[in-house]
């Protein structure tokens, strides 16, 4: 068993900045995949960035690529997700799921990850 807890949402003007965090318990932090997705409202879950138990190996959507990096601390037991230059669009609530089947390989698809935080809502105003 895996329990994520995320934290850091909130509202933030356009352009401007937020990280996003979420803490593991359970399971050996370090033995397995992370990543990060996001459901607006209306919409269906995203892919937003992921990477493998190093941080070594990472992927992002195409739409924050080169303004949101993810990253981990196997040390604190959590992965955070660094969002820079933010837009309305990014509006979301953002989820962290862990993939305990894969250390190294990063999938972007939701159905592989099989734990989940209860998410973490993030505002971008206009």
């Amino acid at each position: 068993q895996v329990q994520l807890v995320e934290s850091g949402g909130g509202l933030v003007q356009s352009g401007g900045s937020l990280r996003l965090s979420c803490a593991a318990s359970g399971r050996t932090f370090s033995r397995y995949a992370m990543g990060w997705f996001r459901q607006a409202p209306g919409k269906e879950r995203e892919f937003v960035a992921a990477l493998n138990w190093s941080g070594g190996n990472t992927r992002y959507a195409d739409s924050v690529k080169g303004r949101f990096i993810i990253s981990r601390d196997n040390a604190k037991n959590t992965v955070y997700l660094q969002m820079n230059s933010l837009k309305p669009e990014d509006t979301a609530d953002y989820y962290c799921a862990a993939d305990t089947r894969s250390t190294w390989y990063v999938d972007v698809r939701p159905d592989e990850y099989d734990y989940w935080g209860q998410g973490t809502q993030v505002t971008v105003s206009s």
